[in-house]
């Protein structure tokens, strides 16, 4: 179910390019439309320009299963899928108007959702890559169970484009929610995570929660009955236009993004305590924490059990620094799927 002319299988010009710059030892930047060429460390290397490969080339909505090739914008897809009730249920940020396919997979990026959901990489059922050497090779398939040993597609979700290029991905898609809407209530940030921890513990349609500001924010989705009878248990104020609060988050658009300074993205767990004298919007009901600070903040993630990720400000430095065990697993597999080190080198790490 592809967009007519504009769709296109450019398998063989993109793999006889990976064998031609293996053959020279020329490292290669690839770039699908451009929207997070400023997520990770600046890459040094000839542009592989994939966003011409695109289209979507198999789409059953009865089995809630799509593939696209990576060059495939995002925003078709979402309109495909809305166009039958469904969804990428992890919402992934578009960042830009480019946002593909393969860029949302290879940066791992899921929006407000994400604990509630699962993140992006749980959805892949199988993906479609040419390795360092050019060879076109195909990783799971597009069934839930069909892993056996080490399951290689999954791992092409955050590594980036370092392990291969992504040429197609095959997705797990969920129906739209019957309802959805927003509540927010005044509460401290202390006081929010101390709620949002409460309401894990319970059965409630919860699929967001977040704290920016003086207000918590919390999303209900799924039965027009739940919806209801939650939004009843739970209080609040409704908000009219829930979702353009959701998109601001996701999009990192809101005014608190807006401040100048470098922006740090924090992975912790949900119920750690909210540190006073930090500038920080919480969102995954606490386990995400969003904080402007001019000083590095991986020694203060990982003290508390997290990682941290610069997103503005830092190009030397932008990943949790890996410990020599992990690294050395990480550089195994680099080694593995690209050998001379050609594919978005020192795009994650200096080593890889």
């Amino acid at each position: 179910m592809g967009q007519g002319a504009v769709d296109a299988d450019l398998t063989a010009q993109i793999a006889e390019r990976v064998r031609a710059a293996y053959a020279q030892g020329t490292p290669l930047a690839i770039v699908g439309g451009g929207s997070k060429l400023w997520l990770g460390r600046r890459v040094e290397g000839e542009p592989l320009e994939i966003g011409g490969h695109r289209g979507v080339v198999r789409y059953e909505p009865s089995e809630l299963i799509l593939s696209a090739r990576a060059g495939t914008p995002l925003a078709e897809i979402e309109a495909l899928l809305a166009a039958h009730g469904q969804c990428l249920p992890f919402e992934p940020p578009h960042y830009a108007a480019g946002a593909t396919l393969g860029g949302t997979v290879a940066c791992n990026l899921s929006g407000p959702a994400r604990p509630y959901r699962g993140a992006c990489r749980d959805y892949v059922l199988g993906v479609r890559i040419v390795d360092g050497q050019g060879e076109v090779l195909r990783f799971g398939g597009e069934v839930m169970k069909n892993v056996a040993g080490y399951d290689l597609a999954r791992l092409m979700a955050g590594a980036q484009g370092t392990l291969g290029v992504l040429l197609e991905i095959s997705l797990k898609v969920l129906p739209r929610p019957q309802a959805e809407l927003t509540l927010a209530l005044e509460l401290d940030a202390a006081r929010a995570l101390a709620q949002f921890n409460a309401w894990a513990a319970q059965p409630l349609p919860i699929t967001a929660a977040a704290h920016v500001g003086e207000r918590a924010y919390v999303r209900l989705a799924g039965a027009e009955a739940a919806v209801r009878a939650a939004r009843l248990k739970l209080g609040g104020e409704e908000l009219a236009d829930g979702a353009a609060f959701w998109r601001s988050l996701r999009e990192l658009t809101h005014g608190f993004f807006s401040a100048a300074g470098s922006l740090w993205r924090l992975a912790l767990p949900p119920a750690t305590p909210v540190e006073q004298g930090l500038h920080q919007c919480l969102d995954w009901g606490g386990g995400l924490r969003w904080v402007l600070s001019e000083a590095p903040l991986w020694d203060h993630a990982a003290a508390r059990g997290g990682h941290a990720t610069c997103y503005r400000g830092g190009r030397t430095a932008v990943f949790q620094p890996l410990p020599p065990a992990l690294l050395a697993l990480h550089q195994r597999l680099k080694r593995a799927l690209d050998p001379a080190r050609l594919l978005n080198p020192g795009r994650l790490y200096p080593e890889l």
